[in-house]
């Protein structure tokens, strides 16, 4: 197989070899199902993924459409509800979730509310938090999978609706949000982020083949920090993508966007 891939591919790529065997992950439907499903069938067996409907730990046959899918409990360990999901990532188990938003500032703040400065009178309104505050305040690590733009990478959002690190620095423990918690990574279409240890700012942590530093700058409303030494991100694998062709995705519902 010729390695072409589109940035859809690397990105669920990406975030499917951050998933580490043994980790226990909750996730939504289209690309965080996917990258758990590719991690799954590679090198991360022992993957426990987890809906926040209430399935754990499935085989997944197919992609599921929603989080409540019968799929999300196929051969699964349990099909229990969103109150048990919610108290495992608050007793601390979760190692991971994966949230979006429509838009994301430097220090992981996510909004998935509105655009617009007035709340009653928004310019759009979208879905709201659904689990995405809990999951976000409780779980170890949240990754967002994302295309990079200005718009999304805002200065500023306009409502909070998810925290990250708040205003930085130690804002967030300070809020009363478990230490330890909080953004981990954010892999768009021109690199991967994470967060600088102490500022808590994005910062660039490799850069896709065939971007630029300029790239990362022009797509972003904020300064993301650029340290002296970042990677190049790895190209996904002939046998990567087979799988994820194959048996993640076949129809290309998320693959081919």
């Amino acid at each position: 197989m010729e390695n072409t891939y589109n940035p859809m591919e690397l990105m669920i790529t990406v975030a499917a070899r951050t998933l580490e065997d043994g980790a226990m992950v909750v996730v939504g439907t289209g690309v965080p199902v996917a990258a758990a499903m590719l991690a799954q069938m590679t090198q991360s067996p022992n993957l426990t993924i987890m809906f926040e409907a209430g399935g754990i730990a499935p085989l997944l046959p197919t992609m599921p459409i929603s989080v409540g899918d019968s799929r999300t409990t196929h051969k699964g360990l349990k099909a229990t509800s969103m109150a048990e999901i919610m108290e495992l990532c608050q007793a601390g188990v979760v190692d991971y979730c994966f949230l979006g938003g429509a838009q994301i500032d430097k220090y992981g703040n996510l909004n998935s509310t509105l655009i617009g400065d007035d709340y009653n009178k928004p310019k759009t309104r979208f879905p709201g938090s659904g689990g995405a505050n809990d999951l976000a305040s409780l779980c170890w690590r949240t990754m967002v999978v994302t295309p990079q733009n200005p718009k999304r990478f805002a200065n500023k959002v306009d409502f909070i609706t998810t925290p990250g690190f708040l205003d930085g620095g130690t804002s967030r423990v300070e809020a009363g949000l478990p230490a330890e918690t909080g953004p981990y990574k954010v892999i768009t279409d021109i690199g991967v982020y994470g967060y600088h240890v102490d500022s808590k700012a994005m910062m660039l942590l490799s850069l896709h083949p065939g971007k630029t530093i300029d790239d990362v700058k022009a797509n972003a409303e904020f300064d993301i920090i650029i340290p002296d030494i970042y990677d190049t991100t790895q190209e996904p694998s002939d046998e990567e993508l087979k799988i994820l062709r194959e048996k993640v995705d076949p129809a290309g519902v998320i693959i081919g966007r």
